[in-house]
């Protein structure tokens, strides 16, 4: 007989250990070791019960083809729209907009692919209709249900035969079949192993909402962010409308698109052309702003960096940002002072976005070094003006990708002078380039432009 063996096991990362503990050993993640053990397996061969292996040049691929979620912005996304049997994990933090967002897929996929079913296990079934009749999402063929129970969901797939399935959310649905609280990490390793054998089984898209923890991520195993086809994640600030969702994973199109949403009082709304939101309307240059090309995925988004310069008291000035990396910022003040000559040790210094927008790659730089540097002399950015480039330590300005289409865009959009990076290409019909090769060159342009 097989030696019975006892193990235990990391269901984040897989690690092993002879002995319980309440904590991994390898990912450092605490309450996710769980007992294994059994005989150890023998596997042999046997004849395939399904479909034979065939040549790849005879699969048939228009099963794998996307069918569109009637929300332009989430095709955008998901690379085109929904695939049948697809897996699209969802999350967000609570409040954002998850289940709006949801609630009209859903009924735009019963307008157009058959049946839907929306399976509620955080919310009753009168307040989604309530949300439903809000945004105008009451469709004959969508069906609804309360329920937490794995089983009797599976059940109720299996009566209806949607076409796309909806499970708001995977972290409060539990399986009578495993001893463990709903939201544990065997469980949801159970409903998410589950729901998608069942999706690939029938064809059927599914999108199962996730919750996330303080730091942002995903709550559960990592391992459910393996087994789905998509990642999504939903962001935005609470003090503003705007919504982002991005692809962090996506098995059917690119994982660094981004989606942009209006959260109104009727629903949430696709933005196609976001760049006006992300930029102030003013009559005339401030002081401390700079306007630059950010891409988000695949899309250039015109928007403006503000700084604000102040002396201070203290030992030590602050540095405070919004909608800035903080490390990025940081070294950026650091080449300003110590290869462009700007004064910045004694005072504080504040930098932000506008419109909630994030910017976290380095083409931003040049932008942001401009702006304090306006902020600390008192002086504006000429009026359609724009600034992209990446900044090194040494005070070099460095090229960027995908400057061609950034500069498109700007000129689209009434941008006359862009100050770019050497050896930038042509200028696009209507826009004139300013080459600086180092912080120096740029602060010049600044000053000269300005006075």
């Amino acid at each position: 007989m097989a030696k019975t063996t006892t193990a235990f096991r990391c269901g984040e990362c897989g690690w092993q250990t002879s002995k319980w503990v309440g904590r991994c050993g390898e990912c450092q993640a605490w309450g996710t070791v769980e007992e294994v053990g059994g005989v150890k397996p023998r596997t042999q061969a046997v004849s395939p019960k399904g479909e034979r292996a065939v040549p790849i040049g005879h699969i048939n691929i228009e099963a794998a083809k996307a069918r569109s979620t009637g929300v332009s912005e989430l095709d955008r996304v998901l690379g085109g729209g929904l695939v049948p049997g697809a897996v699209v994990l969802l999350a967000g933090e609570p409040g954002i907009g998850k289940s709006t967002l949801l609630v009209e897929v859903a009924a735009q996929a019963a307008r157009t692919h058959g049946r839907a079913l929306y399976v509620t296990a955080e919310e009753s079934a009168a307040q989604v209709h309530l949300r439903a009749t809000r945004v105008g999402a009451v469709v004959d063929e969508l069906f609804l249900v309360a329920e937490t129970d794995l089983a009797t969901i599976l059940g109720h797939i299996e009566q209806v035969d949607p076409g796309v399935l909806i499970v708001d959310s995977v972290q409060t649905i539990a399986s009578a079949e495993v001893d463990s609280q709903a939201g544990g990490v065997t469980q949801i390793r159970e409903v998410a192993t589950s729901v998608i054998r069942v999706a690939k089984e029938r064809g059927m898209s599914t999108v199962l909402v996730g919750h996330v923890t303080k730091d942002g991520s995903i709550a559960g195993p990592r391992v459910l962010e393996h087994l789905v086809d998509v990642v999504l994640q939903i962001e935005g600030d609470r003090h503003t409308r705007l919504r982002l969702v991005r692809a962090t994973k996506n098995r059917y199109g690119a994982a660094d698109e981004v989606g942009c949403f209006d959260l109104t009082d009727t629903g949430i709304v696709g933005i196609d052309d976001p760049s006006g939101l992300f930029v102030s309307a003013r009559g005339e240059p401030v002081d401390g702003t700079c306007l630059t090309m950010t891409m988000e995925g695949t899309r250039p988004l015109l928007a403006e960096v503000q700084a604000l310069v102040a002396s201070t008291q203290v030992p030590s000035p602050r540095r405070a940002t919004s909608g800035l990396d903080n490390a990025r910022v940081a070294m950026v003040l650091a080449v300003l002072e110590r290869r462009g000559g700007v004064p910045l040790s004694a005072r504080d210094v504040h930098a932000a976005t506008v419109g909630g927008v994030r910017i976290s790659e380095p083409a931003a730089d040049l932008a942001i070094a401009l702006a304090v540097a306006g902020a600390s002399a008192n002086r504006a950015m000429p009026a359609g003006c724009i600034a992209i480039g990446e900044v090194g330590l040494s005070g070099d300005v460095r090229r960027v990708q995908a400057l061609a289409r950034r500069l498109t865009e700007a000129a689209r959009l009434g941008v006359t002078t862009a100050i770019v990076p050497p050896e930038s290409g042509a200028a696009p019909a209507g826009m004139r380039l300013i080459e600086v090769s180092d912080i120096r060159v740029a602060l010049a342009q600044l000053t000269t432009g300005s006075a």
